[in-house]
């Protein structure tokens, strides 16, 4: 069996296991449903951040996709997680310098590094899978390279939401406070998530619940933190001021069951199966 032909029985394989999964309810917390978000559409199951993914997340009946987007030369939103293209691509070479023609002829690879019949998608693509569904997205603005900003990338984010009329169901999220800042600037109603590093918290040398006020600055709405970072005051704290919190990227079920029974809103995981099937199992 060729590689392709091995990549695509594990994906039929997962979307087997995908629809069993469907048929499952997630339970409810004291502060409502717990969300289970699929990150980069479920990459332990599927090529990241394919539209094969994101499809088949779809059909497993998460909550929201978890997804990246960053600039190509010539102001195309790309879903991609690396700015550079080698890792889980054909192509080559940062995003910011290639044209989304350049990228026609690429492929995404799987997690083993099988080249995939998938392309690399446009936000504008995902969007459209995602409109006639009831899921929501969790959208990541990243930065370059070189850790700069794309010029323009939050303003075009925003209008191509809004052309969709999806703004109610996508929250605008990024590691870095200006990105949110400017977000909340161009559109005050938007939903927006400040990402925090248990990285940041052990370089900061302040205790985690030191996130709540890094988001509350940044104007966010939401606090998206690092699962190894998350614990009862961060929880207690963002109740406090008003924020939903999500826990990335959770993967194994020692962690998925900790997270859970923590309360958080959102539970965000390569393994968004397994994580609905604990979500669901009384605690």
């Amino acid at each position: 069996m060729s590689g392709e032909a091995r990549a695509w029985a594990r994906a039929m394989l997962a979307t087997i296991l995908a629809a069993i999964a469907l048929v499952t309810p997630v339970a409810s917390t004291g502060q409502g449903p717990i969300a289970v978000a699929a990150h980069r559409g479920g990459s332990l199951l599927w090529p990241e951040n394919s539209l094969l993914a994101h499809r088949n997340a779809i059909g497993l009946g998460v909550d929201y996709l978890e997804t990246d987007v960053h600039l190509s030369a010539d102001g195309e939103l790309i879903v991609l997680h690396d700015p550079t293209l080698e890792r889980t691509t054909t192509g080559r070479g940062a995003v910011r310098d290639v044209r989304a023609a350049d990228l026609a002829g690429v492929r995404l690879k799987a997690a083993d590094g099988t080249v995939t019949p998938e392309p690399v998608p446009t936000l504008a693509q995902l969007l459209e899978l995602l409109e006639p569904s009831r899921v929501r997205l969790l959208l990541e603005i990243k930065v370059d390279a070189n850790r700069q900003r794309y010029p323009g990338i939050e303003e075009k984010t925003l209008a191509l939401v809004k052309q969709r009329g999806l703004l109610d169901r996508v929250v605008i999220m990024a590691f870095e406070a200006p990105t949110i800042l400017r977000v909340r600037e161009l559109e005050p109603s938007a939903r927006t998530t400040l990402l925090v590093s248990r990285t940041r918290v052990e370089r900061e040398r302040v205790a985690p619940r030191e996130a709540v006020r890094w988001a509350k600055a940044a104007r966010a709405t939401d606090l998206g933190i690092d699962f190894r970072a998350l614990d009862g005051d961060v929880i207690a704290d963002s109740r406090a001021a008003g924020l939903r919190v999500a826990a990335w990227t959770v993967n194994e079920e020692t962690d998925i069951r900790r997270v859970l029974a923590l309360g958080v809103d959102v539970l965000i995981s390569d393994r968004p199966d397994l994580a609905r099937r604990l979500a669901a199992a009384p605690r």
